[in-house]
């Protein structure tokens, strides 16, 4: 149990002793530490109780609770202080036992500070990177993995079994279409290296050039009939195409340091979803409509799902059904999540009312996530109007490059490199998950490389600010940082701390006592609660599925760190003084390389 949760269960005891002798309340039911707060000043107290709901349930106005608490809970323990603040109760946590508490756990379990047992080691399979082959890879994909991702991260360390795959679409009418236009206008043509995203722009044109041909549907049709029967020259070119782009996949997949589980294709799941198809409709669960095969859902207020078109062709339910049962049969899960945009959310409700018909019991969860715009409009792979990843990462690669190069002429190639991958990454998946998955996003390049906003790049920086104040100190201190393997501007993958002579030795730390007594000044304190809550800010965010629950508490940790610096000496401090803060520092450090670590982003030691 980490030290705040202490405080809070101390907090709650003693406020459901007092209540239970003064309102007739149950005693031992009325408060829980969820209840608690934090105040929005620091002088008004460390942790709030709102008495609202307590005054509604004892038939007594909120002050009254709050005068009877001030004068019946004894400071004593972790607490130090109570003051009453209208219908709050404010609590004064003693500073030095959780200077001792909190900075002892972060030296004692490093990496694994923040992390909890509340997911019981239930299995979670959360699915997300859904794209298409044959289509572009665009920066809306790069929201999906990178959100994704994250709620993975989060979820593995609030202690669930969680299951990271992804579900490749290489079987879609989109297939047929590009493989048209690919047959029309480039099957004699010189391709570029690559052919993955060559394809993106095969399929822009193919919608294009659809528009102007009167029987290019009907050739598309009979294409994607030959090739789910997997027979024919059509059939032969999807399977050469379709490497094309799961070769495109893994090396995005590469770049970002994703890694699946399992990756799941459409290909794999129609067949035996034709065949449950037939069954379904044989046994009347699915009917005829005006020549499409479909599945009523009008009772639920779900409309109608469609199985097969009136051309026989299928639509996603049928792989998506054999699917669903698969996974949940296969991995035994208790839960299975799906990371999809939110213009999808009819069709989850649809699918999952179905598979209820059909027996499945176990919770199905949809997490949607808005747009992310052009700065002149939204995307669409239809109209070719999109920001690919590729083109993306470039940008965003040379700009990092070129302040990178700015900052540190002196610096080698591989090191700036190094440092660049590492960059690029952070600021491409801070942009995709610092605001709620209902936010639309429009990514600005110009911010998100900035130092001095909330960014990755201003929160690498503050990492690598603290490591630079740990290597100027005097005292033979070791620095606690780990390796982290970080792409570089090409996208291998290298580790930031490589030239360091202590990486080997990051999870030692000198043998020494520190006495936090010596951290008196306010703002010291005020750091040490925000390393404090951080455990509660990752409990927080797997709750709600919210990785930028996590991106802004760091961005105000690392406000906090970066405003104590500037106002109070660390180095310059006596021996005994300096050391307390060398160690809060390296507290900071730690937590924000935690933090940056559950959304997938490495940390540079220098910038």
């Amino acid at each position: 149990m980490y030290t705040l949760e202490k405080v809070k269960r101390q907090i709650v005891r003693e406020v459901n002793k007092a209540l239970g002798t003064s309102t007739g309340l149950a005693q031992g039911k009325i408060v829980r530490a969820s209840d608690l707060v934090s105040p929005p000043n620091h002088e008004f107290g460390d942790i709030s109780l709102p008495c609202f709901e307590i005054g509604k349930k004892a038939n007594k106005r909120p002050v009254e609770i709050v005068e009877w608490l001030v004068g019946n809970i004894a400071a004593e323990g972790m607490i130090t202080g109570l003051q009453a603040a209208g219908p709050y109760v404010n609590f004064t946590i003693n500073k030095v036992k959780l200077a001792c508490g909190v900075l002892k756990e972060i030296n004692d379990i490093k990496n694994k500070y923040g992390e909890n047992k509340t997911g019981k080691k239930e299995r979670v399979m959360i699915e997300y990177s859904n794209a298409n082959t044959h289509k572009e890879y665009h920066v809306g994909h790069l929201r999906n993995i990178c959100y994704g991702d994250a709620v993975y991260k989060i979820l593995a360390a609030n202690g669930y079994d969680a299951i990271p795959v992804s579900y490749i679409n290489d079987f879609g009418i989109h297939v047929a279409k590009t493989l048209w236009a690919y047959e029309q206008f480039y099957r004699d043509k010189k391709l570029p290296a690559n052919k993955g995203y060559f394809l993106g722009q095969v399929y822009a044109r193919a919608v294009k050039e659809m528009e102007k041909e009167p029987l290019a549907k009907e050739k598309v049709v009979f294409m994607m009939k030959k090739i789910e029967a997997r027979v024919g020259a059509e059939f032969k070119l999807w399977e050469k195409t379709r490497e094309w782009s799961i070769n495109q996949l893994t090396q995005v997949y590469k770049q970002l340091g994703v890694k699946f589980s399992h990756i799941f294709y459409e290909s794999e799941f129609i067949k035996a979803g034709m065949k449950k198809a037939a069954e379904l409709y044989g046994r009347g669960f699915l009917i005829k409509s005006q020549g499409a095969v479909i599945a009523d859902l009008s009772d639920d207020n779900l409309g109608v799902l469609l199985f097969l078109r009136s051309d026989g062709t299928a639509l996603y339910p049928v792989a998506d059904v054999p699917l669903a049962i698969e996974k949940i049969k296969k991995y035994r899960l208790t839960k299975s999540i799906y990371v999809v945009d939110i213009r999808q959310s009819l069709y989850f409700k649809q699918l999952f009312k179905t598979l209820e018909k059909l027996g499945v019991r176990q919770e199905l969860t949809h997490l949607a996530y808005e747009f992310v715009k052009l700065p002149a409009g939204m995307m669409s792979s239809r109209t070719g109007n999109v920001i690919t990843y590729e083109d993306l990462r470039e940008q965003v690669l040379a700009r990092a490059k070129s302040e990178t190069m700015k900052r540190h002429p002196e610096w080698s190639e591989q090191k700036i490199n190094k440092v660049v991958g590492a960059l690029a990454n952070g600021a491409l998946k801070f942009e995709m998950i610092k605001v709620s998955a209902k936010a639309i996003i429009t990514f600005d390049i110009n911010q998100a490389l900035r130092f001095d906003g909330y960014t990755a790049a201003y929160l690498q920086y503050t990492y690598a600010r603290i490591n630079s104040i740990l290597r100027k100190d005097d005292a033979n201190l070791q620095i606690n940082v780990l390796p982290s393997a970080a792409p570089n501007a090409n996208g291998a993958h290298a580790n930031t701390d490589a030239n360091s002579q202590i990486a080997n030795d990051a999870n030692k730390t000198e043998s020494r006592s520190v006495n936090y007594s010596n951290l008196v000044e306010v703002k010291e304190h005020g750091l040490v609660l925000q390393l404090a809550k951080y455990p509660d800010t990752v409990k927080k965010a797997g709750a709600d599925y919210d990785p930028s629950e996590v991106a802004k508490y760091l961005f105000t940790l690392a406000q906090a760190f970066n405003d104590y610096y500037h106002q109070i000496p660390v180095l310059k401090a006596e021996k005994e003084i300096r050391e307390a803060r060398l160690d809060l520092i390296m507290a900071v450090s730690q937590v924000i390389k935690n933090g940056l670590s559950l959304l997938g982003i490495e940390v540079v030691r220098e910038m």
